[in-house]
């Protein structure tokens, strides 16, 4: 049986590794299959197909078939979505399980202890990093709002500020709520109408002409983008972090 790579690509989506994918297409093809005929359908040595088949039936794709010899009966497609779509939902339930009790845990005690007493022998200038990808971006500029105890100013373009009110709402209400003094500065026009409804009464808004990208949070911490959101794919966004108060207090002047 000849698939093409890029259909057996695509069934990583499934969740399945390269072995997986080969031996579920080849037994979709037959329907009913014994592991040596799969083996040598799918191109899988003999020695992992028995090992795959059983990691495919603990998944839910296929259903081993009683009898001599032992076969394997392909579950519907449609079926099998429905099935990977509960176990995605029990992990993801499970897993923030855990990590709402690691909340209150011991261990992350510890571990906040130790990342703060490891910052706190850094040299300031120490503190910068790169951030690359809009979303990592926009995570970032999300932790920093949520750790703003005094003033967050943020400069954006025209399409970023339509960005930041769906991206950056939440933590801004949640920082004016604090006390923090929240400021927004971008490009205003009637394409930034429904923006400016949205943070009225949460920031103060600045119309600008500048074509800035940053973030100043409590007149220390910076995130300068680096590129022009226009120009570039939001995977090749690139911005810088750092703890600067000196860089802080010359933007904020010319700001």
């Amino acid at each position: 049986m000849i698939v093409e790579k890029k259909f057996l690509a695509k069934l990583k989506d499934f969740g399945l590794n390269s072995y997986e994918s080969k031996v579920w297409a080849a037994l979709l093809s037959r329907g009913v299959s014994t592991a040596g005929e799969l083996s040598d359908i799918a191109n899988v040595p003999r020695s992992r197909s028995y090992d795959v088949l059983e990691s495919l039936e603990k998944k839910g794709f296929v259903v081993m078939k009683i009898g001599k010899p032992i076969k394997y009966i392909a579950v519907p497609p449609t079926e099998v979505i429905e099935r990977v779509k509960k176990r995605i939902q029990k992990d993801a339930v499970e897993e923030e399980k855990i990590l709402e009790e690691l909340k209150d845990s011991e261990i992350l005690n510890e571990l906040t202890a130790l990342h703060s007493q490891g910052i706190e022998t850094q040299d300031p200038s120490e503190l910068t990093g790169s951030i690359r990808g809009r979303d990592n971006i926009t995570d970032h500029l999300e932790y920093q709002i949520k750790q703003a105890k005094e003033s967050v100013v943020l400069v954006t373009t025209e399409q970023g500020l339509g960005r930041k009110t769906e991206s950056l709402l939440k933590q801004i209400k949640k920082a004016k709520e604090r006390g923090v003094k929240v400021t927004i500065a971008a490009p205003l026009s009637d394409k930034t109408r429904k923006s400016e409804d949205t943070f009225s009464g949460i920031a103060t808004m600045k119309d600008t002409k500048k074509n800035a990208r940053y973030c100043i949070v409590d007149g220390t911490h910076v995130t300068m983008m680096l590129t022009n959101d226009a120009d570039v794919h939001p995977s090749y966004d690139l911005a810088v972090w750092m703890q600067s108060p000196y860089l802080a207090k010359n933007l904020l002047s010319s700001f």
